[in-house]
């Protein structure tokens, strides 16, 4: 299984009073791993939504272990969790310089047809990420 590790540049403005990363920022960096994670696969989500097709989140899970400050180098590492061939979930590591994990946390997400918002399955409509997904999930 992929786990892929993705550095992030933790800018000044996502810092709050306490001099560290205010909490709703590691959301955006959950997503920018998982964007990246899907590329490392081969997949694309522009491809999705030329297609009408989008995957918003359904839950996302987020535990807080250690700060994260500005001017320090951190890394969202990304891995897939769980896939029913509808529902995805994603398990997210943020990592400081050392390494040691900071965040951890978990999102789920379902693909939707975009103007009904109704699940589609992957395996009929994107054959190629259902492939990808069963190899991650699969172990190869």
């Amino acid at each position: 299984m992929l786990k892929l590790r993705t550095p992030i540049e933790v800018r000044y403005q996502e810092t709050d009073k306490m001099g560290v990363v205010y909490h709703a920022n590691y959301l955006i960096w959950f997503d920018i791993g998982r964007t990246k994670y899907v590329e490392e696969l081969g997949l694309s989500y522009v491809k999705l939504e030329e297609n009408d097709v989008v995957s918003p989140v359904l839950d996302v899970n987020v535990s807080f272990k250690k700060p994260i400050r500005f001017g320090e180098d951190a890394f969202v590492e990304t891995w897939l969790e769980e896939y029913d061939g509808i529902r995805t979930v994603y398990g997210y590591h943020i990592l400081n310089a050392d390494g040691d994990i900071a965040v951890s946390g978990s999102s789920k997400h379902v693909v939707v047809k975009k103007d009904t918002f109704r699940p589609i399955s992957l395996r009929r409509s994107f054959p190629e990420w259902h492939q990808a997904y069963l190899a991650q999930i699969e172990g190869e």
